[in-house]
């Protein structure tokens, strides 16, 4: 697609992107470079990804294919197919990245693996997201974002002290992979820039961290790292706190110093016991500034949240809402921002979505359009890049090639 003249060159224009994967990992990789001008080029089997409908859809279109699949082409083909395969390798010439996650040995069983592709472009970047890598011994098990979040001791170290491990209700892991791989594909680029023998890189899911001989308990859903950190309740919603070396401002400022100095971070002090005195602290701050209400009718005794957000302010004591979707959208910070964006859809109209995650002056990067339909590129990549006739097209189209 022609960049638009009336907006600035972006960091990665010129580059072009192939994007075979499917789902969530590596296709936020690729959505996460086209947010920065590389022209994605979405391939997908005819039946289509899978991804055009998990979540929810409004109008019969998945408003989660709408994002990761932005600034996008998308093409049809059939890679189990011959014909197929020699179209790839076609466009695999005109490309700089190619991102895959297929189970290991499935590209090469297509005669698509690195050797392959790199025969045919020898400055090619390949990334292969897959759930424990392309060898050892679990290289060949299917995989998903959920079971890198539990093998990692994430879910282990999430949740209740007395409850059960905690699995977040989206796709963690698959976003922490997306950038995982952006940032994989960005060093090979800039390696190959350099003109150092590097053509290839991969990425892993699944990764683990190291403890040593100690494995730490379950902390609740704190972070002993920056004890005292807890919540407490309010109206209308749950403020979390995080005040480390900050207790005891936030004490002297409501005449709480006591509590402000049970409050602070000490290596002898049980988790429980600090999060506890945030919890006091919170709605000490609530009770400080709500007036006098001693009178007839019944009184909500939690604190209205905008009364502790102004108290642990004035401290200088750091505070956060515990929000809904919808709060969230409404947060004065979050719009002066623009952290959430609103594109004009193709299908849907006004369509509000997560904007692009870095602001770079010179060369920012902006989001063109949504996800599109399926295939709806076929024509314009294949004819106009490919050169292949119209005809043609049809047959491949009714052979189940594309």
């Amino acid at each position: 697609m022609d960049p638009d003249p009336s907006t600035p060159r972006q960091p990665l224009a010129g580059v072009r992107v192939l994007d075979c994967g499917t789902v969530y990992a590596a296709p936020i990789t690729a959505m996460l470079l086209g947010d920065y001008g590389a022209e994605v080029i979405k391939v997908e089997h005819p039946r289509g990804d899978p991804a055009r409908t998990h979540g929810w859809n409004r109008d019969g279109h998945g408003l989660w294919w709408k994002v990761i699949a932005r600034n996008k082409q998308t093409v049809t083909l059939n890679l189990g197919k011959p014909e197929g395969q020699d179209i790839l390798r076609r466009l695999v010439a005109t490309a700089d990245v190619l991102i895959e996650n297929f189970r290991p040995g499935v590209m090469e069983a297509w005669e698509l693996g690195p050797d392959e592709l790199l025969a045919i472009n020898p400055r090619l970047v390949m990334l292969r997201v897959t759930g424990f890598g392309q060898t050892g011994p679990y290289a060949k098990r299917r995989a998903f974002g959920t079971l890198a979040e539990a093998m990692s001791g994430l879910a282990h170290q999430t949740g209740q002290e007395d409850g059960p491990p905690t699995l977040p209700p989206f796709g963690l892991a698959d976003g922490v992979a997306g950038i995982t791989g952006a940032l994989a594909v960005m060093l090979a680029l800039y390696t190959a820039t350099l003109a150092v023998a590097v053509a290839r890189s991969s990425t892993s899911r699944c990764w683990s961290r190291c403890w040593g001989s100690w494995a730490p308990a379950r902390a609740c859903t704190t972070s002993s790292a920056s004890s005292p950190d807890g919540t407490a309740t309010a109206r209308p919603t749950t403020p979390r706190a995080t005040p480390t070396s900050q207790g005891r401002p936030l004490g002297r400022h409501l005449g709480q110093r006591d509590l402000g100095r049970r409050a602070r971070h000490a290596p002898d002090r049980p988790t429980g016991h600090r999060r506890r005195a945030v919890v006091r602290l919170g709605r000490r701050a609530g009770a400080a500034r709500r007036p006098d209400r001693s009178g007839g009718g019944r009184v909500d005794p939690r604190p209205a949240l905008d009364e502790v957000v102004k108290a642990f302010e004035e401290a200088g004591a750091a505070l956060a809402p515990i929000y809904t979707v919808e709060q969230l959208m409404e947060d004065r910070q979050v719009v002066a921002r623009e952290v959430v964006t609103t594109i004009d859809d193709e299908d849907l109209g006004p369509l509000k979505m997560q904007n692009v995650m870095f602001r770079m002056g010179a060369t920012p990067g902006r989001i063109r359009h949504g996800g599109r339909h399926l295939g709806q590129d076929n024509e314009s990549v294949f004819s106009e890049l490919l050169g292949v006739e119209s005809e043609k097209l049809e047959r491949l189209h009714e052979d189940g090639v594309i």
